[in-house]
């Protein structure tokens, strides 16, 4: 697949670039990966900026939700790349902890409810329960982060290197790079930025059904109602009806198991399609279900159906969303309260870790 370069970018790639360029000083690979479908990759943008920029909830939790999703789903560059900016937001031992499957060895009692919530977001009879006492604001950001990092992990895992970091790093150099890496980041990760910039690349959109937990937040409101719609638009004209029906029939049958290391179960899912629709088939199911396993010889089938980069492109993203829906779905139903934690997060924001600006320690001048 071919990225729009930056240099080449025009129209709302270049616009959505922009933005991105501004406030990560980069325009990142799972960005780049969206553009041959622009609308998908301002809905890609508007989904994961407006949760992580707002600041009802520190920046540092939301790192830690990030990354819990992604050990959730697989994916080590994800897992990488956000454990990188709890380096700096809350420490070595508590990105360490949280990249290892450790969630209950995080030292912070906040972070650590909030990683064993993220962690099993996706799981209907085993969820931890939600932490207790969060505002309607908190819950529209946090699981903003949880269903916009579902959906990036299932993207990133189908289109990018399984890592981050060099793979070749022994675990001292790792935390050195990391440390290293976090310290750059800094600025990306602490200077306040304004909520709702990227809504406008988009028409408005109605609310859409299932996603009244974004209610808390007008912003957040706004990103998902657009990002939704754009989805759900880029699947109508990628995949079959009957492709898009068996992917929501098997999400709304599924409890959260892993789907292991066959896929035997693709396989006899998508046998009753016709036989020029089932490489769409197989791509969307793996995608939703179990994206660390789409390999290149699924791509490429994918490609015999739909030779296009904006199709296949319009596909994973219809695929990866249709999961992180579900997924959402569930965590607002989900009310179950924790334990309480120290007064939720009025001491990550006394430590200096809120998004908002209001406190300077450790910021880069």
């Amino acid at each position: 697949m071919s990225a729009v370069p930056w240099s080449n970018a025009s129209g709302l790639v270049a616009e959505v670039y922009a933005q991105i360029a501004d406030e990560m000083r980069l325009v990142v690979p799972p960005a780049q990966l969206h553009s041959p479908s622009p609308e998908l990759l301002a809905a890609y943008w508007m989904l994961t900026r407006e949760p992580l920029v707002a600041s009802a909830v520190p920046r540092a939790a939301k790192e830690a939700v990030a990354a819990a999703v992604a050990v959730a789903n697989i994916c080590p560059y994800c897992v990488e790349v956000h454990t990188v900016g709890m380096y700096d937001l809350s420490g070595e031992h508590d990105a360490e902890a949280i990249a290892g499957d450790r969630v209950e060895a995080m030292a912070d009692p906040a972070l650590r409810a909030l990683g064993a919530w993220a962690r099993t977001a996706h799981q209907l009879d085993d969820a931890a329960p939600e932490p207790a006492g969060l505002s309607a604001a908190e819950r529209a950001e946090l699981i903003g982060v949880a269903v916009a990092f579902h959906y990036v992990s299932r993207v990133v895992n189908v289109f990018l290197s399984s890592f981050f970091l060099p793979p070749g790093l022994g675990p001292r150099a790792r935390r050195r790079m990391k440390q290293g890496i976090s310290r750059l980041l800094r600025p990306t990760l602490r200077t306040p930025r304004p909520g709702g910039r990227s809504v406008g690349l988009l028409a408005p959109a109605a609310p859409p059904v299932g996603a009244a937990w974004a209610a808390g937040n007008d912003d957040v409101a706004a990103a998902v109602a657009r990002s939704y719609r754009t989805f759900e638009l880029a699947g109508a004209r990628s995949l079959p009806d009957a492709v898009r029906r068996l992917v929501l029939d098997r999400l709304a049958a599924w409890r959260g198991e892993d789907s292991g290391f066959s896929t035997a179960w693709c396989e006899d899912l998508i046998a009753d399609l016709p036989a020029r629709e089932r490489p769409a088939g197989r791509l969307a199911l793996l995608t939703a279900m179990s994206s660390y396993q789409v390999d290149d010889r699924v791509v490429a089938e994918f490609r015999r159906f739909d030779s296009s980069d904006a199709g296949l492109v319009d596909a994973v993203a219809w695929s990866a969303f249709a999961a992180s829906r579900v997924i959402g779905n569930r965590l607002a139903a989900v009310r179950t309260a924790a334990p309480p934690v120290e007064s939720n997060f009025e001491h990550l924001e006394d430590a200096g870790w809120h998004n908002s600006g209001h406190h300077d320690r450790g910021r880069a001048a």
